[in-house]
Order: C-alpha cells, then structure tokens, then sequence
C-alpha cells in the first residue's frame, strides 16, 4: 500500500500502487486472481513510455508572443553562437555590473562533447527529488530559447523571459559601450541565466557550457562539481584535433578543490583531465572504477538499469530513455549529485533510493531518441557528430525492431557529415537528405552529393523542404505495409529535430 496520501487523504491519482489498488477493487465480478493479475498489467502500461518533455510553444497571448519575439530579435542581432573571440573578459564586466549573482549559489557545470543536456537534466531531475531549488542552463534549444534557462525542472516562461532581459538589458548596453565588441548572442543569455537563478533564487544552478570550457561565457563560475561527458571529436577549428586537444580546453571548467566526475573517455583526454585536477587539488570520480553501469536491460519506454554510485548500488533504477549512452549519462549524473551532497567523502551513506527511482523515473530529454508518432513510428534524435550518431544507431537496434529504418537528415554546414551519414549507414535501409531553416544548414543538394558517396544513389532521396522530407519518408516506412514494422530515424541536427517536432505536432 502507498504512504502519499493525496488531497483531503485521498489516494493519490498519480501513485501507481494506489491506481493498482483501485484497479483491483473495480474487479469485484471477476475471479480475484485474474483481476490481481489484470490490474498489474494494466498498471505496467500506464507506467510505460517517457514522461511528456517540456518544450513550450509560442505563448498564447498575442501581446507576450509579440514581446518575446522582440527580445528574440534584439538577440539575434548580436553574434551568433558559433562566432567566437575566445575570452570570458566582456561576460565577466557584466557579471560585475550586475553584481555577480553567479556567486551566490552553488554549480554544478557541465562540459564534453555530448550527453551534455540529457546530464543536465538528470541532475536537475535528481536535485529536485531531494527538495532543493534548481535552476538549469543548457543550449542549444529545441523549439523555444525559453527552454534554456529553467527554474524548478520547468523551463522559464515566456513573461519571466522578457522581463529578466529587460532587468539586464540597461547593464549589457553599459558593457557594450565598454568592449571592444559587444557582448554576443550566448554571452547575453548566459548573463540572463545566471541574474534569474540570484532572482529566484535557487539553491543550485546545472550549467551546461556552450562550447569548450575555459574560455566558454558560463565559465565565471566556479562549479563545485565539474562533470565531464564523453570527450570525442567536434569543433575541431577551434578546440583542437584530437580527444586530448580538446580536453584541454573543456579542462577549464575544473576548479580549486572541486570534484570532477569523469565519464569514459579516449586515454588522452583522461591524462589531460586526470593531470588538470592534480594542478587545482580536485578530487576525481571516474567512470568504470568509482562509479558506472552495473548492468540493464530494455524495459517497455525505456530500461532498466543497477548504477553504481560513490556511496553504494542503486538497483531498479527505470530511465524512460533509450539506449546505453543514456544509462552511463545516467551513472554520471547520479555520481554528481552525490559528490555534490558529499556522498564518498563527508557521508558514507548513499541517497536514498527511493527518491532516485523517483527521479530518473521522471526524466525526460526532448530531441533525443524521442518518438513523437506511430504508425509509422517516428523517432527524433539531435545528434549531429559522428560520436553521437555511432550510440544514436546502436540504440534504435537496441530499443526498436524497425524491418526498414529510413532517414531524414537535415545538418549543418561546419559539421563531419561524411562521418555522421557513415554511422548511420548500416541501420538505414533508405535516406531522405534535407536541409532546416538555419542559415547554418548545408544544401540539401550538396548534403545529397556527400550521401550518395556514402550510400549509393539508388538508397538517396532528396527533398530540400523538411515537411517534403517528412512526409516522403513516412511514405517509404509505410510502403511494406501496416504492420510492416517500418520506421523513421529524423537528425543531423537539433534545429532539424526542432522544427520536424513542430511539423509533427509537438509544442
């Protein structure tokens, strides 16, 4: 029986073992065990499948509507987020002006070359669950730039938006006339970021950096916990050409005396991160030896997974997300949340496992092996590297038993996109090339020049309009028929997954 009495002592609609209960007392006409039997299958359908991800949409009032995309104007003048001059001078004067509210609360931050996000939410799902106050900053965003700066698990609405940029605005004009350049795109939104999370205030922010680590606008703060995902290759002209390059620079985020998490990563990239918190005396949890993966197994939406955490095993532990990088960003996040309490170090006892199980039960990552539709099923990925597409195809094999996957990818110009379309060669049956809205995106045509090197041009379609795209592969994953078990794969790129669930009917 549940303890969570709901409202008035009522049960609580959204307890399982309640509903399981109720179930069972509907079925007085039928033959008690089968109605035992009948009520626990039903109660494992309705628990099935991932928590509904929180993108917002446009607002509804017409006049907020009207205000946000001025502000997103305003912003979209500045530089854009892949133009850079490497330095934390001009988001440090404005922390300064604005009186460094970056520093009064602790951090969390974030860097790698993916898993990033899905992290960042895990822990914010984690910190929640233990009744503190969070406040969450990744990028890129799906659908809407309210989504990058959350308060307590739920992305900062629209009105909140506007207002917090009209409180910084008078401070980034002062810095602007003081700089050389002006204060960028992201630097902007970071410094947004960072006064919301003094406002609200919160008891901890998760910051996920934008690019790289020391010289990355969020890293004015100094993160009591510096948590590394998979390093891999990305961004190569500007971070460096190889794992231990570019772990030199994501290494900035490591502080005096923080605690680093490690996840797996190639032998140079560990070296330069294990030898970076010997310089600043961290103490480093590494994935494999501290903590890690125990074992899982596919569950219905999901899986099942044993961690390993700093302060013992966490067994049961259901993630309603698919594939294997999801249960190490699962191990990752729990390893920091625990460092972050002091698990291991001041406090031998592990979190309670319950409050876990709730937690990670809760989680959701919009854009990452999503399904927004069936029949044909649709699955939405952001991945838009060779690393991230290698766990995107191993993970559709892992959780769906597609009999032809067909493709649409859409990606970015200054992307590998021989080595993404090389990843998920031998899980697509067809693909249709495409391109999205950003001034970013490669030519569908030249996008299809690079596929048909890659695949042949008998399994290359193109269509350079996304809803073009979308339906003709929906059209191909039905062409064996209903029950065909057909299916579409849409990534390249998280503008790409952003816009197809907009066109799909999601937000």
């Amino acid at each position: 029986m549940s303890d969570n009495p709901g409202e008035n002592g009522q049960p609580d609609p959204s307890d399982p073992l309640d509903s399981f209960d109720e179930i069972i007392d509907a079925e007085t006409t039928r033959d008690p065990d089968l109605a035992v039997i009948e009520a626990g299958s039903r109660t494992l359908r309705t628990q099935g499948g991932p928590p509904e991800a929180d993108v917002p949409g446009r607002p509804e009032d017409p006049e907020t509507d009207a205000a946000l995309r001025a502000v997103e104007t305003e912003l979209a003048a500045r530089w854009g987020e892949t133009k850079l001059e490497p330095s934390v001078t001009r988001i440090a004067a404005l922390m300064d002006v604005l009186g460094d509210p970056q520093r009064s609360y602790p951090s969390i931050h974030i860097t790698g070359t993916n898993g990033k996000t899905s992290a960042a939410r895990m822990i914010e799902a984690l910190l929640g669950a233990f009744e503190l106050r969070t406040g969450r900053y990744t990028s890129p965003h799906v659908q809407s730039i309210t989504e990058r700066i959350s308060l307590d698990g739920a992305p900062m609405s629209a009105e909140r938006f506007i207002e917090t940029y009209q409180d910084v605005k008078p401070y980034v004009e002062m810095v602007d006339a003081q700089q050389e350049y002006r204060l960028s795109f992201f630097e902007v939104l970071t410094g947004m970021a960072y006064a919301a999370f003094a406002d609200a205030p919160v008891d901890v922010a998760v910051v996920e950096v934008g690019m790289g680590g020391s010289w990355d606008a969020t890293n004015v703060i100094d993160g009591d916990v510096a948590v590394v995902t998979p390093i891999d290759l990305d961004h190569t002209d500007r971070l460096g050409e190889t794992p231990g390059e570019i772990a030199t620079e994501k290494s900035g985020i490591v502080k005096q005396d923080a605690t680093v998490i490690l996840a797996q990563q190639p032998v140079d990239a560990a070296q330069v991160m294990l030898k970076k918190a010997v310089d600043v005396n961290a103490t480093v949890a590494r994935e494999g030896l501290e903590f890690g993966v125990v074992a899982r197994q596919v569950a219905v939406g999901g899986q099942l997974a044993t961690l390993r955490g700093l302060g013992g095993e966490y067994d049961e532990v259901y993630l309603p997300l698919h594939g294997a990088h999801q249960a190490h960003n699962a191990a990752v996040a729990l390893a920091a949340v625990e460092a972050f309490f002091g698990v291991g170090a001041q406090r031998p006892e592990p979190l309670d496992l319950d409050t876990v199980r709730k937690a990670f039960a809760a989680v959701a990552s919009p854009g990452r092996m999503e399904v927004v539709r069936r029949s044909p099923t649709v699955v939405l990925d952001a991945a838009h590297n060779p690393a991230g597409a290698r766990v995107t195809a191993e993970a559709v094999g892992e959780a769906f038993q597609f009999s032809r996957l067909i493709g649409v990818v859409g990606a970015s110009g200054d992307k590998n996109v021989r080595g993404l379309l090389e990843a998920f060669e031998p899980v697509f049956a067809e693909v249709v090339v495409t391109q999205n809205s950003s001034h970013r995106a490669m030519d569908a045509d030249q996008l299809a020049g690079v596929a048909v090197e890659v695949f042949g041009e008998d399994r290359v379609q193109v269509e350079p309009r996304l809803p073009d795209a979308l339906e003709a592969a929906i059209t191909l994953a039905e062409e064996e028929g209903e029950f065909s078990g057909g299916g579409v794969l849409v990534t390249g790129s998280v503008i790409t997954v952003g816009e197809a669930r907009l066109l799909l009917g999601k937000g």
